[in-house]
């Protein structure tokens, strides 16, 4: 099932992370939940699952941002897709790619920006595949 988290899924979010980059799971603070709840009441924040049998099993964030130029269209930023080690292969993630789609659409927007830190090849074309091109435009990165 694809749709959006629910605000009682935090920890299963959390642990798929663990599957994307991140080392482990961050200790419960005022921090981690101020950002969960921000999160949670942002109406153009969203966070896509793929629920199996109870279980996040995939995941990707759609942020819907706001803009000025081309005829005051918004735009959309996916980042953190990720699908858990053992489910990797199936559909799971682009199903979520699809749904996040759906969402720009529905919102205006005129176009939807997506990066990885990826050099995998596979990786790649999975996004190649999934309808995004990487000639249109150079990405720049500054780490804070």
């Amino acid at each position: 099932m694809i749709r959006e988290i629910k605000e009682t899924e935090l920890d299963g979010l959390l642990e798929l992370y663990t599957h994307l980059h991140e080392s482990g799971v961050p200790e419960n603070s005022d921090h981690l939940q101020k950002t969960w709840e921000t999160i949670c009441h942002d109406k153009n924040h969203h966070i896509i699952v793929c629920e199996l049998d109870g279980r996040i099993v995939s995941s990707c964030v759609c942020v819907i941002i706001p803009n000025l130029t081309r005829n005051i269209r918004p735009y959309a930023f996916v980042e953190n897709v990720v699908t858990h080690s053992e489910y990797r292969g199936k559909g799971y993630a682009t199903a979520c790619l699809n749904y996040a789609k759906e969402l720009a659409l529905a919102a205006g927007c005129y176009k939807i920006m997506l990066l990885t830190g990826s050099k995998s090849e596979s990786t790649l074309n999975f996004y190649k595949k999934a309808g995004y091109n990487c000639t249109d435009k150079t990405a720049f990165i500054m780490w804070l």
